[in-house]
């Protein structure tokens, strides 16, 4: 049962990363498709 709770708890921070990595790539494909065509991102 320990064992379980544990894994549980120590997913969440792996699936948290992968949207972090998910959205910070989406932002940097448009950051640089901004630069590329001359305008700002904000």
């Amino acid at each position: 049962m320990t064992a379980m709770l544990t894994a549980y708890v120590l997913v969440w921070p792996v699936l948290v990363l992968g949207i972090l990595i998910t959205i910070a790539r989406g932002f940097a494909k448009d950051v640089k498709e901004a630069r590329k065509e001359g305008r700002q991102v904000i």
